[in-house]
């Protein structure tokens, strides 16, 4: 006889099982529901399955209403300031996978002198938020821009190359507000170090600047800041600590 038919035949004979106590109830069954069933996988000892996460991607549709958070951005070059709008949306809300992800951003002013690569620029950058994945290099990237007219010094003698690297800064702001970049902020080892180069640095000069920091400073290539003075025949930076002595 072919395995075939022989398999057919044990069906056959497991179907056909004599009942030899008398039926006196019944019941039908049917499927149970996504809750029963994963409480019935417990009591069995089985492994509830993995809750699905959603991540960030341009499939997501945009829902009728973002959170936002508006930056102002003034700079030296425009008498009109301009405002940054970063929109955004919130995945897997009110479970243990809440993500708050950048979906969308706008940029505003009164002054129109920059708008067709405003629009472009903000289109570009939403399409990269909605994309998904690793969003942080936009930090970097805009950065790197540098104004052929020449860059300005912001308030507190931070350096900017140009408006695009300071549209860097309001996203890295932004994402570190999010929990997307750490804070690296000085530790009290490093801060008290810094503080101690500032005491010595005014013990042995007579600047009377309101600045926070000396005017006769320079720039540091680090941190962008006009925070670089010679002390103790080392050049230190006042704002990030760091020196070319180690």
């Amino acid at each position: 006889m072919p395995a075939a038919a022989r398999e057919e035949t044990l069906e056959r004979k497991k179907m056909n099982m004599k009942i030899e106590k008398r039926i006196v109830d019944y019941k039908v069954v049917q499927d149970q529901p996504p809750e029963q069933k994963a409480q019935t996988g417990q009591e069995t000892g089985r492994e509830k399955p993995a809750a699905e996460v959603i991540h960030m991607h341009e499939k997501i549709e945009r829902p009728p209403m973002l959170k936002g958070y508006t930056y102002k951005l003034k700079t030296p070059g425009s008498e009109h300031a301009m405002y940054v709008t970063i929109n955004d949306i919130i995945l897997n809300e009110g479970t243990e996978h809440q993500l708050q992800r950048p979906y969308e951003i706008f940029i505003n002013s009164k002054n129109m002198d920059h708008f067709q690569w405003i629009v472009a620029l903000t289109r570009i950058m939403s399409a990269v938020f909605r994309k998904g994945g690793d969003v942080t290099f936009l930090v970097e990237e805009l950065r790197s821009v540098f104004d052929p007219r020449g860059g300005y010094f912001k308030k507190g003698g931070r350096y900017a190359p140009s408006l695009v690297a300071e549209l860097g800064d309001v996203i890295e702001t932004h994402l570190k507000e999010i929990g997307l970049l750490e804070d690296r902020d000085l530790d009290a080892h490093q801060q008290a170090q810094i503080d101690d180069a500032r005491m010595k640095y005014d013990s042995a000069t007579d600047d009377d600047s309101d600045d926070d920091f000396p005017a006769s400073a320079s720039l540091c290539m680090k941190c962008h800041t006009k925070a670089l003075v010679q002390l103790d025949g080392c050049m230190t930076c006042l704002s990030c600590g760091d020196s070319k002595c180690g």
